[in-house]
């Protein structure tokens, strides 16, 4: 039987891809596997171990294997509460808890589900867009810029809200602190946007997976602020370096029981439920306060370390970058080499970060559409995890709490950080150097 004329696959997902980050991740695993050394800042995967006897608590369980109940077990919603009750000052039930196959899928299933206008901002995590089409909405786009550190205004957002058609409830997701930018919206500016949210009837899906690794700790979750209308998503991918585990998990509010409710629903009929093992592994894991908060003092503190060092680094030699305050990434703008590179007929970031790649062994994404930037914007997201994370904790905790790193802890122990930075930051100066030299 022949279907090569026929429409199989719905109309608004005829150019639809898969996940751009993925995709630039495994193209260059392949290279790296054939033995090209290659700066990998294309992915943000955490590059730490795993919390000490996390693996253990893994084994222990192993033999579980009943289905459990779609929304988790009820220890492991407990813990959850407890955590955020602990580090975001939030009270809520275990029944208030969705548990799943990492957050990414019950940001789908929640997409699906809500029946009104979805809200993403530029730039945006690859994912958040084509799982709006995916759900068969169409996405609405506000803009951030580089003067706002990235960050949506409350004027803007009024502005936005205003001057646009949309349905009676609307759902925002809000990236915090954000990727790709590494940018942090403060409580104060967060509540200036809950005062508009409220106004216009706005549900926020706060995206909160890197809220633990906020630099300085001074973290202040959405739904503290806007705790009626915010669902809190976060899950142990990022902080607890566990992407592989593909645990996260949705806390909703009482106001909200029918969105947790229908998401449930559609939990029961996709994945059931998460992996029996690793919920009773996390369970242990969470309320181990002690290794918990030693685990996140010592990857912020190196986290940091390394933000501060790249952003540093490349402001140095002209390009433009917010500071990060979280997150694993820098989101910075070459535009100070807009001049050279058209001169050599290269117009958009994609193109420039091909010559990077070819010139340096530098991997980077360009901003553009993947990121719902501008083709022509050169802007870049840059994972800074290309480094080993075990080496790094363990001389973090070697060198303790009380005393502050040496100035030589990027070189010495995230080396393809500092390497591979260095490599562009040379880039950079010598294209600059092509431009004075071609001028008459």
């Amino acid at each position: 039987m022949d279907f090569s004329k026929d429409q199989l696959v719905r109309k608004t997902l005829e150019n639809y891809s898969g996940a751009s980050n993925l995709m630039h991740n495994e193209k260059v695993r392949e290279l790296m596997a054939a033995g090209k050394k290659i700066y990998h800042f294309g992915f943000g995967q955490s590059p730490f171990p795993i919390m000490n006897k996390a693996a253990e608590r893994l084994s222990k369980h192993a033999s579980k294997a009943a289905y459990l109940p779609v929304a988790g077990i009820q220890d492991l919603r407990y813990a959850i509460c407890d955590f955020h009750k602990r580090y975001d000052d939030i009270s809520r039930s275990p029944d208030d808890v969705i548990v799943g196959p990492g957050s990414k899928e019950l940001i789908f299933l929640l997409m699906n589900i809500f029946e009104g206008d979805i809200i993403v901002i530029s730039p945006s995590w690859t994912s958040y867009k084509p799982q709006v089409q995916l759900s068969q909405h169409a996405p609405r786009v506000i803009v951030a810029n580089m003067a706002d550190k990235w960050k949506i205004t409350p004027a803007s957002f009024k502005q936005f809200l205003e001057s646009e058609n949309f349905s009676t409830v609307k759902l925002l997701i809000l990236n915090n602190p954000d990727n790709p930018t590494g940018t942090l919206y403060t409580k104060e500016e967060l509540i200036s946007l809950r005062d508009v949210c409220r106004q216009h009837k706005v549900i926020v899906l706060a995206d909160e997976i890197y809220a633990r690794l906020t630099y300085d700790g001074d973290f202040t979750s959405m739904a503290q602020v806007y705790p009626e209308g915010t669902v809190l998503c976060s899950g142990m991918s990022k902080w607890a370096s566990m992407g592989g585990w593909r645990v996260g998990y949705h806390i909703f509010p009482p106001e909200l029981t029918s969105l947790k409710n229908a998401v449930k629903n559609a939990a029961s009929n996709t994945y059931t439920s998460v992996a029996a093992p690793i919920q009773y592994a996390i369970t242990e894991v969470l309320q181990d306060h002690a290794i918990c908060e030693s685990y996140m003092f010592h990857t912020n503190r190196i986290m940091a370390a390394v933000a501060e060092y790249c952003h540093r680094e490349l402001i140095d030699v002209g390009v433009k970058a917010v500071v990060p305050k979280g997150g694993f990434y820098i989101f910075p703008n070459f535009e100070v080499l807009r001049e050279t590179l058209t001169a050599q007929g290269i117009h958009t970031g994609e193109q420039m970060v091909e010559k990077l790649f070819g010139e340096t062994a530098v991997s980077v994404m360009a901003g553009g559409p993947g990121f719902l930037r501008p083709e022509t914007e050169l802007t870049v997201r840059l994972c800074f995890v290309h480094f080993d994370g075990s080496d790094a904790l363990l001389e973090s905790e070697r060198i303790g709490r009380g005393t502050p790193f040496p100035e030589d802890f990027v070189r010495t122990h995230c080396t393809n950080v500092h390497d591979g930075i260095q490599k562009m930051s040379r880039w950079v100066i010598n294209l600059l150097s092509e431009k004075t030299t071609q001028k008459p």
